[in-house]
């Protein structure tokens, strides 16, 4: 664990000083992914918010208080699990003297990409969940579509047996009223089922041997 531990370290610690994109600039820090090295269970979202900029942790703030949240319903917390975004810095314009945020270009997702890669390939989940399309049109397919798709698993990803997407809980707190309540339980369900895949890809190495 020691070796993994380290080795996640020294990603992080390249990572911190990436210039690799335009958007080295106008971060105040790289928000590298953070959790369990060891876990089989990765969620990655879109990028970093204006509060994970300050505090350099993923899922800051209200957005992560709801993460945190569905989580809990799971009996599961930020330590269980590796947590992490397909950039590494606030994608943000300024407009009349402020940041706000915005997507990401291809070129800043092109950048990042091999911090991502490199999570990834050290940890070696069995099971990935994907906050949001973004994500999913990283890690499972360019074309995917989260209205139709979520919830789907996918067996032919790059990264994991097993992947599928959910949505962001950023998204999620955007919606009012019944809205927001049905969408928080898509994600504390979401969640459950990525759980229930991670005790079933746990028991396929097993099986295999007899």
């Amino acid at each position: 664990m020691d070796t993994l531990q380290s080795q996640m370290q020294t990603l992080k610690t390249r990572a911190s000083v990436c210039t690799d994109c335009e958007l080295a600039e106008t971060r105040a820090n790289v928000v590298f992914g953070s959790g369990d090295v060891m876990t089989k269970l990765v969620l990655v979202a879109e990028g970093p918010s204006a509060a994970d900029n300050h505090t350099t942790l993923p899922f800051s703030g209200p957005t992560g208080n709801l993460l945190d949240e569905v989580l809990t319903a799971n009996d599961l917390t930020r330590n269980d699990i590796w947590l992490t975004n397909i950039i590494k810095c606030r994608a943000a314009s300024s407009k009349g003297g402020r940041l706000k945020n915005r997507p990401p270009k291809a070129s800043e997702i092109k950048a990042c990409a091999k911090w991502l890669d490199g999570e990834l390939t050290l940890v070696q989940p069995s099971v990935i969940l994907c906050m949001g399309a973004p994500a999913a049109k990283v890690l499972i397919r360019r074309s995917f579509r989260i209205t139709e798709e979520r919830g789907i698993w996918f067996t032919d990803t790059q990264y994991a047996p097993y992947a599928m997407a959910t949505f962001n809980p950023a998204y999620v707190l955007r919606q009012t009223g019944e809205d927001f309540t049905a969408m928080r339980q898509v994600l504390v369900d979401d969640i459950a089922d990525a759980v229930r895949k991670l005790q079933q890809a746990d028991e396929i190495p097993r099986l295999t041997l007899f």
